[in-house]
């Protein structure tokens, strides 16, 4: 078994099998890596690998449409695409706010 911190998660820690795709890992162990296709197509799941990146498999065709060769070098990855062979510590950057609509005051520009 390999285990998995969540840096971004309190350093909560799980264990998984070798070979094991880290965004199912941070799904079934509540993990908490932002994800919205868990295909590879939308680029949420870009996360870094903090420890361990040697523990990971090779960067994909799909990562290299987000990611760019400098983030690959700082550790960079999609967690739908990565597969883990060892340990590893991963962070992720917070979620972005969104910017609201300025309020109407009614007041028509002339």
């Amino acid at each position: 078994m390999i285990t998995v911190t969540f840096l971004s998660n309190d350093g909560k820690t799980a264990e998984a099998p070798e070979d094991s795709n880290l965004l199912r890992v941070s799904l079934r162990e509540k993990g908490g890596i932002p994800f919205k296709c868990g295909g590879g197509i939308c680029g949420t799941c870009k996360c870094r690998i903090e420890q361990g990146i040697e523990n990971t498999d090779a960067i994909k065709p799909k990562e290299r449409k987000h990611l760019t060769e400098a983030e690959f070098a700082e550790g960079w990855r999609m967690a739908c695409q990565t597969f883990l062979k060892g340990d590893v510590s991963v962070s992720w950057p917070p979620p972005v706010a969104r910017a609201r609509p300025a309020a109407s005051t009614g007041v028509r520009e002339p």
